[in-house]
């Protein structure tokens, strides 16, 4: 795969880039394990600081990151800078909260195990590889790099190929922050080269935000290896509908569900129940609010949503459409590749959707939604939890038990009701089933990759 920035809004390439030289990646797990331990005989406060500088200079340069992240993957400057504002905050989060989710902890009464005194201590790993995404290329690694830094680990950086440029950025910004030097590197490098580095016994666990297959791949090289793996895979989310919902509001939340981040977005809704005495009405406005969108140059204020951000990911989108609509899929509105350059895709609605097509069961990373009508809760809890998959979920519903089952029976890392799933760096985030395994975010994640130490005194 070449490194390189492609704009999505031309498809022109802007910037190409030499991969690490084996002596290039050498180096830099090298400085990862120097600056680990250095890194692991700070303080919380001294590494807290640190962050905060980190936090400062995302928020003095976010409109240079901003530009840059719209150049590299194509999502409107609005989202961009959201996103880097975003990384700043989940920053300053880690900074201030770590200790307190790291406190040492006693489980039980000393005196119970025969001992004067007992502690469960929280130490770090040491270098951990992370393995990003391009969708939201500052988040998604802040959202790791902050609680591992804070708990005195180290990381490399195995970004994706497209946002060299974001990878780059990311693997300056902790040392610019005053962090020991190599404390972050990036690695530029290709993804057939990950598994390999987790055979180097100065590696000693992995993170991975990305499709089930490179998720499979990684986890099984660690697994050879005797590594730790946190894995966030992809997601089919649902979005149920039930009469007491404000169709209103559950229409409009759809439409930005299904939209933001050019439907790129693990977490994004993509599969529509709706009940059947609703379902004509939602539909009606889920329809008109997605025609009414705009796919445009990103830069744009006036726009909705920019390119897809890669042409194979475009195709990707188009091959499930077209499969759903030569096996019987009504087309609602969109459904057509525009012309022109760049990678643009429309706001997409399809019902019928049947077992047979490809789209039914496969994730669509673009803005395609599938809405399917249901008789009632029992047939919208199966049909949702009828998935390989099992990110997060969204439910809409004004009744006080239909809320407890939904929230209790689906199968999902997490269940919003009456809003859109979100990401908190206070509240735990991540999957079950092939959707991966572990926690990102809050004292769940900082704890992923920590040792738990028992410490028991006579």
């Amino acid at each position: 795969m070449t490194i390189a920035s492609v704009d999505p809004t031309t498809g022109t390439v802007r910037k190409e880039f030499a991969a690490h030289t084996p002596a290039e990646v050498e180096d830099r797990i090298a400085a990862a394990q120097t600056a680990f331990r250095e890194l692991a005989g700070t303080t919380f406060g001294q590494r807290a600081a640190w962050l905060h500088r980190a936090a400062d200079l995302l928020e003095a340069e976010v409109d240079d990151v901003a530009e840059l992240i719209t150049a590299e993957m194509g999502k409107t400057l609005a989202s961009a800078r959201y996103e880097t504002l975003k990384s700043a905050a989940g920053l300053r989060h880690f900074a201030d909260h770590a200790e307190r989710y790291l406190e040492p902890e006693r489980p039980v009464d000393p005196a119970a195990v025969g001992a004067a005194d007992l502690a469960v201590r929280f130490e770090p790993f040491g270098v951990i590889l992370a393995v990003m995404p391009w969708n939201y290329p500052l988040w998604q690694t802040i959202r790791f790099a902050a609680p591992a830094l804070m708990a005195g680990n180290t990381g490399l950086l195995k970004h994706a190929s497209n946002v060299p440029q974001c990878a780059l950025y990311l693997g300056e910004l902790f040392d610019r922050a005053g962090f020991p030097a190599g404390s972050f590197p990036a690695l530029l490098i290709e993804a057939k080269q990950v598994a390999p580095l987790l055979a180097d016994r100065r590696i000693r666990a992995a993170t991975l935000t990305g499709s089930v297959a490179a998720g499979s791949a990684v986890a099984e090289a660690a697994g050879r290896n005797i590594k730790k793996t946190v894995l966030e895979l992809g997601g089919s989310d649902v979005f149920l509908v039930l009469p007491s919902a404000d169709l209103a509001k559950a229409a409009e939340a759809a439409v930005t569900a299904r939209v933001q981040n050019s439907g790129q977005s693990c977490i994004a809704a993509k599969r529509y129940y709706v009940h059947a005495d609703v379902y004509d009405e939602f539909t009606a406005r889920f329809v008109e609010g997605m025609a009414a969108t705009t796919a445009g140059d990103p830069r744009d204020p006036a726009t909705t949503f920019g390119p897809l951000a890669t042409e194979r990911g475009r195709r990707d989108v188009e091959e499930l459409v077209d499969d759903a609509i030569a096996k019987g899929a009504t087309v609602l509105t969109g459904g057509r590749t525009p012309g022109g350059p760049g990678f643009f895709y429309p706001a997409t609605v399809l019902s019928g959707l049947t077992p047979d097509m490809r789209l039914y069961r496969e994730e669509c990373f673009g803005p395609v939604a599938c809405v399917h009508r249901v008789a009632d809760l029992d047939e919208a809890i199966r049909l949702a939890n009828d998935s390989d998959f099992g990110l997060s979920s969204s439910v809409w519903t004004a009744d006080p038990d239909e809320i407890e089952r939904a929230t209790r029976e689906i199968e999902a890392g997490g269940v919003f009701v009456n809003g859109l799933t979100a990401s908190f760096p206070g509240v735990p985030f991540g999957g079950t089933k092939d959707s991966g395994y572990g926690r990102e975010l809050s004292a769940h994640g900082i704890r992923e990759f920590v040792n738990v130490k028992t410490v028991w005194r006579a």
